[in-house]
């Protein structure tokens, strides 16, 4: 299991702003750090990954839990 070292919820969010959000919080993110995104729009299935591969951040786990899509994202060092 991936440990985050922060948690971000954008449950009941529609797209695009789990994609601001998650940019948001990984531009103050240190590098090295993981962000665990929390989300509820099924767009974020495909959105988040692409996303993250656009801007260079390693998605390491994705899935869903209970209705809600989980990414851990990681930020390059």
């Amino acid at each position: 299991m991936v440990e985050a070292d922060e948690v971000l919820d954008t449950s009941g969010l529609s797209c695009p702003m789990p994609v601001l959000k998650a940019k948001k919080a990984m531009d103050s993110l240190a590098p090295g750090k993981v962000l665990k995104l929390i989300a509820t729009d099924r767009g974020s299935r495909n959105d988040i990954p692409a996303w993250a591969k656009n801007n260079g951040y390693e998605l390491l786990e994705s899935g869903e839990e209970n209705g809600k899509f989980i990414f851990y994202i990681k930020k390059p060092e």
